[in-house]
């Protein structure tokens, strides 16, 4: 069977490529948690300088950001990478395998900071644009909120931006090929504890007791009606119960019971929704069984909302460079999350999705032990930041 063509990517970026592959991996064997990306970060910055980026670090603690700049212009553009791993381990098999047990990169970080430092290269050795650049190799994006540390460290004071771009890879997609997905692109992800304090009892007694288990399954229950009966039918609200923790004896019936949610929308008023009906909710029926809910509701990463101009501007940058066939076309919101809202949501942008491959090639979703991000795409996701860099930092201000 003859092997598939690569993806396109431009030949200059063609040439590094055996060196980017094994980056890519070194970083993979290697993966480090948030907020715990020393090597990575060191690896990054000494890159950076080495191609004469001026190396900002320190912000969300890992973070990393190079700046450079060319021609006379005064505009500012930032491209963003993130570089952390997760408490995964590691079963895909490979030669470079995660050497850390109980972490890996299970989601394509090694490749997006792989893509963004090959294309580093390439535009600072060539400075075909006129303005400044940005780069950002930001920390914990997998829940920790690497993105918002760093807003709040400053970095728009430092780098001002009038547009950011982020990229991530896509299991189950055709090899380098991008999605553009207008407006409310990826879901909000907030974190519910729900504590249901009752009266503990002997289980052959519970008529003394206040059951906080038979509380919190009938709360289990309940909830699902929220999206059923409250989201409106063309709306997207997402309710998931991933933890019950109660009682470790079957003779005893606990004083308390602890239910953890992970709770999505694509709406900002179906995110204030969800949170005021699953409050109300929860104390309602702990109270029908005489208990009573307190509820912590954390808000994390919002709606990722992708801007019009900054994403018709991707999605031409795509068609010029590969036409039609380089769009993956219709492609759906994704109910996942992403700590660039914080970003879109302080400045206008668009966060790009790249196919990572079909059936064998692509490989398992992300967040899999199993998972790999597939090199093949490296040199088209560094094409990509190039040519969307120098088109944007060529036109005048304000498209």
């Amino acid at each position: 069977m003859n092997a598939p063509l690569p993806p396109p990517a431009l030949d200059e970026i063609r040439a590094h490529d055996d060196e980017m592959v094994a980056l890519r991996r070194q970083i993979h064997a290697n993966p480090e948690l948030a907020y715990q990306e020393h090597a990575t970060s060191d690896l990054v910055a000494e890159r950076l300088a080495r191609w004469g980026y001026e190396v900002h670090r320190g912000l969300g603690g890992t973070g990393v950001v190079g700046t450079l700049r060319a021609g006379t212009s005064d505009r500012h553009l930032g491209l963003r990478a993130d570089m952390d791993a997760l408490p995964i381990a590691e079963t895909s098999g490979r030669p470079w395998a995660s050497k850390v047990f109980g972490k890996m990169h299970a989601c394509g970080h090694d490749g997006h900071t792989a893509m963004l430092l090959s294309a580093a290269r390439h535009l600072a050795a060539t400075r075909r644009f006129d303005g400044w650049l940005h780069l950002v190799f930001q920390p914990a994006e997998e829940g920790r909120g690497g993105a918002k540390r760093m807003l709040d460290d400053g970095f728009l004071d430092l780098f001002p931006c009038e547009a950011m771009f982020g990229m991530h890879n896509m299991p189950g997609q055709p090899a380098g090929r991008f999605g553009v997905v207008p407006g409310h692109a990826m879901a909000s992800a907030d974190t519910v504890y729900i504590k249901v304090i009752g009266k503990g009892s002997h289980a052959a007694m519970p008529q003394h007791a206040g059951d906080p288990v038979v509380a919190g399954a009938a709360i289990v229950m309940a909830l699902q009606s929220i999206v059923a009966r409250n989201v409106p039918p063309l709306e997207t609200g997402i309710v998931t119960v991933g933890a019950f923790l109660a009682g470790d004896a079957p003779n005893v019936i606990p004083g308390e019971a602890e239910l953890r949610l992970s709770v999505r929308a694509f709406k900002p008023e179906v995110r204030d929704l969800l949170e005021r009906r699953i409050v109300e909710v929860a104390q309602a029926q702990a109270a029908s069984f005489g208990v009573r809910a307190e509820v912590d509701y954390q808000r994390q990463y919002p709606v990722l909302f992708n801007h019009p101009k900054e994403t018709a501007f991707a999605r031409q940058v795509v068609q010029d460079w590969l036409g039609d066939e380089g769009l993956l076309p219709d492609l759906p919101p994704v109910t996942g999350s992403e700590d660039f809202a914080f970003f879109l949501e302080k400045v206008p942008g668009h966060y790009i999705f790249i196919g990572n491959g079909e059936g064998e090639e692509g490989g398992c979703m992300v967040h899999n032990p199993g998972y790999d991000f597939n090199d093949r795409v490296l040199p088209t996701g560094a094409s990509y930041w190039v040519k969307l860099a120098e088109a944007w930092l060529a036109q005048p201000a304000g498209i």
